[in-house]
């Protein structure tokens, strides 16, 4: 067979398969489907078209087919010719024909006539004839809005919600203007940007915006607006964990119109795709990267990978097993694609489910790496970094407090004649051995092959005894805390030990992991997000991206991250911005969140990380990963080849019984045979090695064989080193906080010289003696002016910044301030004040200062008028002063009010108050 022949059979087969009757052209019967293309079809002055395309009767297009190899671009003249050939009298949709294919049956592309701008772009395979009928009929462009006769057996979709007909690109240009009600700059941006990017026809488009400034937020507002007045049909929304799934839905649930105010899911059905069917009636399909797979490979997916983050699974696949066309999903299904998080997740065996579709391609994400950019053809339409949404106030910062300890830095040794707990992983149960020799460790073998406890404990104990004096002064409620692990059995060791250290119970502490039995995890984030409890969450990587927990104030890393974008998303989980009173209700005695802490207690900030993606060398793969892949199809030699050796390392390490195990789910095989069946099956030279491969692999396919495998390859144990104490090395913030605070105090010092003739209390703090006196109106004026951006400083932030400088002259940084501590504040920063010290603490000592006065001459005050005195001096420790009129509220009001005070001091009321106005807030 002729290259020219195999691409007219390969041609023949993808038309058949999108539901067109093939025929020749001597035994033609235009009538004998809805789409209808017929091989070598005479044209007057122009030869022979390959196949010319009948829709309902008419001619609407042809195919240029090419031997396989052959690049396309130069063949749309030649197509475009044909398209114009067309005999006299023949029913055609329109002249010239408005659809044009060129294929080699491996590459095909394809050209719009109805376009404004027809332009070729590659597709996967060849539209439905439903399809083509559905754009001729309404006048529209490809890719949208396709018919819903373009899926196999569909529902009847709900009428357009848009008035016009026309093609898409030309309702993007109808479109209404953008309502900014409800939207940050960077939103409206974005949305804008993204909008013009579509009016310009690119195919593909990527938006960068901070974690917590709105992405999905953003997104449900274009997706919005482009089903609304853009007539979009369908919009595929994939993310790449079932709870980031979960999550995005509520969000669509709770996304309320700007143009009427109705819900989302109100106007529109929004599917959660959690099995194989698609709603064909939906205008929006949320659904894992991975499902989608497997749905266009006609698999099930297997259980365990829809909650699972993806990254690593798809970077082993060198080779992805190729997508086939799926008549059941066309390649139309589809009008718009949005892939959240997409700097993982959409490369190697993913990618194929984005370019099977005919669709424009939108991305989102906060980190993206050079390959996200080369995916979205450098086509970067919205670029929103964290400093940019720290200036804006979208995010808040975040200072790093380093935990050192000597068992983390330097591993430890404990020697012979001691007694070690032997832990086996799979059931935890436990038994002592004495050591006949020393047995030492190093840093990377901690809470993997062995579990230090006195190690947790140390950077448990140093953060509790910190956290309230240092990280964040003042308070008393242990503020909404994300704790890192290496693995579940490293959380649930950090869980057991954060509850003994903080003596609470077990609703304080709670492990969030994959593996959580009783209450789901998405259950259990929940409660973490909104309710008091629980104060600690412990995680591996579950809620290490996407998920949105506004209340989180510290991050703690007790494990280490190689890729930078992995720990971006992992920073990320404090960053975002939440309002105080909704901050209060699960933290009470926090203001307000101005920034997040990263306790670092291994070094994570420190460390070289790379740009590159998750997964780096095979030897990093977990067993589970590797048989996974294997699952998912691939049988790439070093895959398999590494999977064999890990069986082979097992066998050594099993129990008889377990290998039994295997053999009854295996139909006789143990792990030898399995891994010398697929040795045996790579033999380059052995015969039918495609069919032997498969044949070999065929066992992994069974989830039960995987669960099992994985259960027995856990049976290792590991080592309790209850022995050995560690040692705190160091806390403290690290020089980058340090730097920060240098930097705020700069500029902080230069704002008030710089405003010191605008602002009314910096006009009066910095005359000296002072013209008139010091107003809380004034203090408030001050205070607004600095919370604004780009300072976006209250009196907390400063007062912490000064005393991480200088920490011998800032007394009180572990208490709550108040906004008169501004006044204190400015007068050190004018170096008025030698020592800063808390405004209520100055009013108290002045308060002493005038009372010893006093009585030096000779007054002498009764108990009562005493404590009538210390809340007048308290009131104008808040307040900078006091009038007649603020003894009618509380707390005066509950001991007497005006006409208790008149009676305690009688006609030395007025005399008393003024000295203390002058003399308390001096």
């Amino acid at each position: 067979m002729s290259k020219e022949q195999e691409a007219r059979e390969l041609i023949d087969r993808l038309l058949a398969q999108a539901g067109w009757a093939v025929q020749d052209a001597n035994a033609a019967n235009i009538f004998a489907g809805r789409g209808v293309a017929i091989r070598e079809f005479p044209l007057p002055g122009h030869g022979f078209a390959d196949y010319l395309l009948y829709v309902d009767g008419k001619a609407a297009g042809v195919i240029e087919a090419k031997k396989k190899g052959v690049t396309l671009t130069g063949v749309e003249t030649q197509a475009a010719k044909y398209t114009l050939g067309l005999p006299a009298g023949l029913p055609r949709w329109a002249a010239p024909l408005p659809f044009s294919y060129q294929s080699t049956g491996v590459e095909t592309r394809f050209t719009n006539g109805l376009d404004p701008e027809p332009r070729s772009r590659p597709v996967f395979a060849f539209h439905r004839p439903d399809t083509l009928a559905a754009w001729l009929e309404s006048g529209a462009c490809g890719r949208g809005p396709a018919s819903d006769a373009a899926l196999p057996q569909a529902a009847e979709a709900p009428p357009p919600a848009y008035a016009e007909q026309g093609s898409f690109l030309a309702r993007l240009n109808r479109m209404p203007p953008l309502k900014a009600e409800g939207l940050w700059p960077a939103q409206i941006q974005a949305i804008q940007n993204l909008e013009r990017s579509l009016r310009e026809n690119r195919p593909r488009a990527l938006i960068q915006m901070a974690t917590g400034s709105g992405k999905t937020f953003t997104a449900i507002s274009f997706i919005y607006r482009l089903i609304k007045f853009a007539g979009a049909r369908r919009v595929l929304f994939l993310v790449d964990r079932g709870n980031l799934g979960d999550q995005t839905l509520k969000e669509f649930q709770q996304y309320a119109s700007p143009y009427n105010n109705f819900k989302f899911t109100e106007e529109y059905i929004v599917q959660r795709l959690s099995s194989n069917t698609l709603d064909t009636t939906a205008r929006v399909c949320i659904c894992t990267i991975q499902r989608m797979y497997s749905m266009l490979k006609g698999r099930d997916l297997p259980e365990e990978l829809e909650e699972e983050s993806v990254d690593q699974l798809g970077g082993l696949f060198k080779q992805p097993e190729p997508i086939e066309y799926n008549p059941a999903i066309p390649i139309e299904t589809f009008d718009i694609i949005v892939t959240d998080e997409c700097h993982r997740s959409i490369y190697n065996l993913w990618a194929q489910v984005l370019e099977y579709f005919d669709a424009y391609l939108i991305g989102l994400t906060a980190t993206p790496s050079k390959q996200t950019f080369g995916f979205f053809n450098q086509n970067l339409v919205m670029e929103y970094n964290h400093e940019m949404a720290v200036a804006d106030g979208v995010n808040v910062n975040y200072d790093v407090y380093r935990i050192r300890t000597a068992i983390t830095e330097q591993g430890s040794k404990v020697e012979s004649g001691y007694a070690v707990q032997v832990m086996e992983r799979d059931t935890r149960k436990k038994r002592w051995e004495q050591l006949d020799d020393d047995f030492s460790y190093d840093p990377n073998q901690l809470d993997r092959d062995v579990v230090a406890p006195d190690q947790i404990r140390k950077i448990i104990q140093t953060y509790r005894d910190k956290l309230f004096t240092e990280i964040f002064p003042g308070r008393e409620w242990v503020p909404k805390t994300l704790i890192f692990a290496k693995d579940d059995a490293h959380a649930e060791n950090i869980v057991e030990i954060v509850r003994e250290e903080f003596g609470k119970g077990n609703d304080f502490a709670q492990k969030i992991t994959y593996r959580t039995t009783g209450a789901k995890p998405k259950d259990l984030i929940n409660e973490f997000r909104t309710s008091p409890m629980p104060r600690v969450a412990v995680t591996v990587d579950m809620i290490a991206t996407g998920t949105d927990i506004k209340a989180v104030e510290v991050v703690m890393f007790m494990r280490a991250v190689k890729s930078r974008a992995f720990f971006e998303q992992m920073k990320g989980r404090g960053v975002r911005v939440i309002k105080p009173d909704d901050l209060q209700s699960v933290t009470p005695d926090a203001r307000a969140k101005d920034h997040f802490v990263i306790v670092d207690a291994v070094g994570v900030c420190g460390q070289d990380k790379t740009d590159s993606r998750p997964m780096e060398q095979k030897p990093t793969v977990s067993f589970e990963k590797l048989m996974q892949a294997v699952a998912f199809g691939n049988t790439e030699d070093d895959v398999l080849s590494s999977l064999a050796g890990r069986l082979a390392r097992m066998e050594h390490r099993m129990s008889a019984e377990d290998d039994q195990k295997i053999r009854e789910i295996t139909g006789g095989f143990g792990v030898r045979e399995l891994g010398h069946r697929i040795i045996a099956a790579l033999d380059p030279d052995a015969p039918n090695r495609d069919e032997r491969v498969r044949e070999a692999v065929k066992p992994f396919h069974d989830p039960k064989l995987r669960e099992t495998i994985d259960t027995i390859k856990k049976k290792n144990e590991v080592v309790i080193d209850i022995i050995s104490a560690d040692e705190l090395l160091e806390a403290g913030f690290s020089q980058d906080a340090l730097d920060r605070a240098k930097g705020m105090v700069q500029s902080f010092e230069q704002f008030i010289a710089e405003h010191k003739d605008e602002i009314t209390a910096l006009q009066v703090l910095y005359s000296r003696p002072y013209k008139q006196r010091l107003s809380f109106a004034a203090v408030q004026e001050l205070a607004s002016a600095i919370e604004k951006p780009p300072y976006l400083w209250n009196e907390s932030q400063l007062w912490q910044a000064y005393a991480a400088l200088e920490k011998s002259r800032v007394k009180g940084a572990a208490g709550r301030r108040i906004l008169t501590d501004l006044v204190s504040l400015v007068r050190f920063a004018m170096h008025q004040d030698n020592e800063l010290i808390p405004f209520p603490e100055r009013v108290a000592a002045n308060f002493q200062v005038w009372l010893a006065s006093q009585e030096s001459a000779g007054k002498q005050f009764t108990r009562e008028q005493i404590r009538w005195l210390e809340m007048i001096r308290d009131h104008i420790a808040a307040n900078l002063g006091i009038e007649s009129d603020d003894f009618e509220y509380a707390p005066f009001s509950q001991h007497g009010g005006l006409g208790k005070v008149h009676q305690l001091f009688g006609d030395k009321l007025n005399t008393i108050i003024e000295e203390l106005n002058e003399t308390l807030a001096a």
